[in-house]
Parts: structure tokens; C-alpha cells; sequence
């Protein structure tokens, strides 16, 4: 939910190769040799088995993911997990702005308690979990929050808290608990077993602006920051997850993805350093060109400072350009359609009435970073589709620009059908165009120091989070834990 509203969400399976898999297996016959018994029913009784017999194996844990960048339908891309003893399910938007996980408590006050979306709210209740604790202001882990601005403390009771604010005015606020994330965790093939860390999080007992409404409601939002208080830096310093993680947003009406905690490797990937010293996602934006001509824009705009920068946020819908960088984008594109095109303004935004493919029309656009890693943009990552005049589409500018400000966010309209990687460990993101429909690999480093590679891809007998009106796409694979975020 940084900025604005987006949000992740993912469904997957995947095949792990694994170095450390057993070379003997103690095999039985469970089911007659001269009877035909369904492939699925066999690979559930070897997930059982495998899961009894590979406890010591390292693997990755698997997120689904849901939801589209769509802002007409969903607008937003989201995931399940599963906190406490015993484990209930919550759904969370998937949100690179921000750092803290946190859901929805008993007696909160404007948490919404149905949802527009297929999906069933929950709230959390920590007298209801055998293995919930209060954070206290004493807690290191409670110091480390304050030193990032995610948490607070109060005097009267000891309780290490929080208060978020979030760009479009929305905002929340609770306290710390402590309690078990748990995880299906794929060994070899696609072999399951559960497993499970204890991580901080936020009990939200309060919540404003857009968060109270249920159209697009969930449980709460899912901090992938890279912050002390998220959950992928959490589990980073346990030792149990590498500090690195991926996604792959499927921009198509099914939505979905990839999620994972490890690195997607593929070797079309481009990398930019990030900005050191920030509290977000920060690149460093050099240059925009359109039809490979560069636009006459002062560099200057785009150097990060307190109030300039470039940051890469899943929890946006949308995506946003510097206020002096909008203008001449919106000129450049204009000029190179306007034979093929009729340009209209419409409540405010630049659109344009064609009768053809745009890919036919439009340009490509190139966000040149850092490093020398360039993003390539189609029409369809910055040109939002609305309703027809006279026969003729509209389509108009998604990239949109924020009076008087000089941020640049790269949201879900711009990080769709892309490989990103948020490598924390070595300071960088990278991407690349991918179908994220496909399987994908991905590497981590195993407790045992050695490089896993895991091929993450969709299983036959996997299934979505719940049934939906739009079909939910089961997402590739997630390494070894997962993560956690919040915005300002």
C-alpha cells in the first residue's frame, strides 16, 4: 500500500533440486499393482511421506498469489498467510513501500468485516493463539522499530506500538505481538512439509480512509521493505530465509504471479544499484526516452533527496512521474501518435481515440537507470484502457503526475509481466520482461552454504486460494521464508 493502492497475492508449486535430498528412500507398496489409482492421489501420499522423512531439507516456502493491477478490477495484488497456534488464515496486499506486516485485531475500530473481493476477513486474536506474546518497550526488537520510525512506545502501558500514514490518507494503528508465521515449505519434486518462524507483526485496532472501505478490503498489508521490522529481514537475520526476494505480477485479467523468497535467475536481468541510505526502494532514474530520443528533462529532477527520488512500490497501483519530467512525457508521446490518433482530455487526463492496435501506434518508452540498465515500457505499461467513444477506444496515460511533487513511483502498471529482484544483500533490484504465466528458476543459499536452484512451476493439481470470479493463476515459487513491509 505504499503510496497508493496495489497489491500482490499468489498461488504456487514448484520443484526444488536439492542437493541434500536422502540417496536411499525406505519405499512400501500403499495402493495394488494391478489397480489404476489417479496420478493426484499418489502425489499426495508421497508429499505425506517425503514430509515425515525430509524434516533436516532446506527448501522454499510457497505463496499464492491473487488480484490484477487492474484498477478497474481489483486494482491491487494480494496473498494468504498463516499466523498463531492454532494457524488461521489472513489475506494481505503485497506492498515493496512499506515494511511491517500487520492485520486487522479483535474489537478494532473501522476494520472493515466483509470484503468486495472473493475472500472471508479475519481478525487476529492474540488471547486466542497458544503462541502469541506482547511486544514490550523494552524488546530489542521493539528499539530497532523505533530507530526506522515503525514503532513507538507508550509509557502508561509498556506496549511497543505503531501509526502508519499512508499516501492516499489512508492509515492504521495497534500494537506488537510476536507470533508463529507458517509456511508449506516444497522439498524435491513437489514434495511439501510444514514449517514455521516466529516473527513480529502488527495488530491494527485502527484504521482510516480508504483502509475502512469493503469493496477492496483485506485483512492488512504485507511489508516486503528492507527495514529491521519487515518480515524478510526478520527471518534474514534468523538464518532461516536469504535476504533477497522476487516477483513476477501477471498483468493480464487472470492476475496472480510469482512470489518468492530467493532469487529468480534468469538471464535476461538487468541490474541498478539501489540508493543507499533509504527507507524505500530507491533507483536512480538518469533519463526517459520515447522512441529512442531522450527527453530534454534536468537530470536534477530525478536525484533523491527528501522530497525527490524514484522508489519501486508494489502497494501502487498505478505509477507517477517527477511533476517536471510529466509534462514533457505527455508532449513527446502526443506528438508521435497524433497523425494516427485523436488526443482528448478527459477529467483531467491525456487520452487518445484510436481505432488500431496500440502497439501498432504507440512508442516505446525507456527508464534508464543507474548501471546502465534500462526499462523498457510498452503501451500497454503505461496506457490504461477505458470505456469506447463513438467506436473508437480510449486509451489514456497511466503514468499520472503528483502536483508540486518530485517523487517518481514505479507501481503495478509499470512492475507487471516483469521478473523483479530485490537482491538487499547486495544492494540492488533487477528485472526483466517475462511472461509470468511461466516457471521460473530460483536460487538460494541453503543452511549448508551451497546454491539451491529451484524450478518453480505450476503443478496440475495446485488451486487457487478460493474460487473467484476472475480465474486466479497459481503462482511459481517463493525460497526458503517470507517477508514483510509498511510505507512512511
Amino acid at each position: 500500500m505504499g503510496f497508493l493502492a496495489g497489491i500482490v497475492i499468489l498461488m504456487s508449486a514448484a520443484t526444488v533440486l536439492c542437493s541434500s535430498f536422502p540417496s536411499t528412500l525406505v519405499l512400501e507398496r500403499a495402493f495394488p499393482a494391478d489397480h489404476r489409482v489417479p496420478l493426484s492421489q499418489l502425489r499426495a501420499r508421497d508429499r505425506v511421506r517425503h514430509g515425515r522423512m525430509l524434516q533436516s531439507s532446506s527448501g522454499i516456502a510457497d505463496f499464492p498469489v491473487e488480484g490484477t493491477f487492474d484498477p478497474f478490477r481489483v486494482g491491487l495484488y494480494y496473498t494468504k498467510l498463516q499466523l498463531g497456534s492454532p494457524p488461521r488464515d489472513y489475506y494481505v496486499q503485497i506492498d515493496t513501500g512499506s515494511d511491517v506486516l500487520w492485520v486487522s485485531c479483535g474489537s478494532c475500530n473501522g476494520c472493515p468485516e466483509t470484503s468486495g473481493l472473493p475472500i472471508q476477513l479475519n481478525s487476529f486474536d492474540p488471547g486466542s493463539s497458544s503462541t502469541s506474546q506482547f511486544i514490550s518497550c523494552t524488546d530489542k526488537r521493539c528499539s530497532l522499530g523505533v530507530q526506522s520510525s515503525d514503532s513507538d512506545c507508550s509509557t502508561q502501558n509498556n506496549q511497543c506500538s505503531y501509526t502508519f500514514q499512508y499516501g492516499d490518507g489512508s492509515g492504521t494503528s495497534g500494537y506488537y505481538v510476536s507470533d508463529l508465521l507458517h509456511l508449506q515449505t516444497i522439498l524435491e519434486g513437489s514434495m511439501t512439509q510444514n514449517s514455521s518462524a516466529s516473527i513480529v507483526f502488527g495488530c491494527s485496532t485502527l484504521q482510516t480512509g480508504d483502509l475502512t472501505k469493503s469493496d477492496r478490503a483485506v485483512d492488512g498489508i504485507f511489508g516486503f521493505g528492507q527495514q529491521g521490522m519487515s518480515v524478510i529481514s526478520q527471518l534474514a537475520s534468523q538464518g532461516v530465509a536469504p535476504n533477497v526476494f522476487s516477483h513476477c505480477l501477471r498483468g493480464d485479467t487472470s492476475g496472480g504471479g510469482i512470489l518468492v523468497i530467493g532469487e529468480i535467475v534468469e538471464p535476461n536481468i538487468v541490474y541498478s544499484p539501489l540508493v543507499p541510505s533509504q527507507p524505500h526502494y530507491n533507483l536512480n532514474l538518469q533519463s526517459i526516452s520515447v522512441n529512442g530520443q531522450a527527453l530534454q528533462i534536468d537530470p536534477t529532477v530525478f536525484a533523491t533527496s527528501s522530497n525527490r527520488g524514484t522508489i519501486v512500490d508494489s502497494g501502487t497501483t498505478l505509477a507517477y512521474l517527477a511533476a517536471e519530467a510529466y509534462d514533457p512525457f505527455i508532449n513527446a508521446i502526443t506528438t508521435t501518435v497524433s497523425q494516427s490518433v485523436r488526443p482528448v482530455v478527459s477529467n483531467g487526463n491525456q487520452c487518445y481515440l484510436i481505432t488500431s492496435s496500440i502497439n501498432d501506434i504507440f512508442p516505446q518508452v525507456a527508464l534508464n537507470f543507474a548501471g546502465g540498465a534500462s526499462m523498457i515500457l510498452r503501451p500497454q505499461d503505461y496506457l490504461i484502457q477505458q470505456s469506447s467513444v463513438g467506436g473508437a477506444a480510449r486509451w489514456c496515460i497511466g503514468l499520472q503526475k503528483i502536483q508540486g511533487s518530485g517523487i517518481t513511483i514505479l507501481g503495478d502498471l509499470v512492475l507487471k509481466d516483469r521478473i523483479f529482484v530485490y537482491d538487499l544483500g547486495g544492494q540492488r533490484i533487477g528485472w526483466a520482461n517475462y511472461d509470468c504465466s511461466l516457471s521460473v528458476n530460483v536460487s538460494a543459499t541453503s543452511r549448508t552454504g551451497k546454491s539451491e536452484y529451484v524450478n518453480a512451476g505450476q503443478l496440475s493439481d495446485s488451486t487457487s486460494l478460493h474460487n473467484s470470479p476472475y480465474q486466479l493463476i497459481p503462482v511459481m515459487l517463493i525460497l526458503y521464508m517470507l517477508g514483510n513491509f509498511l510505507f512512511l
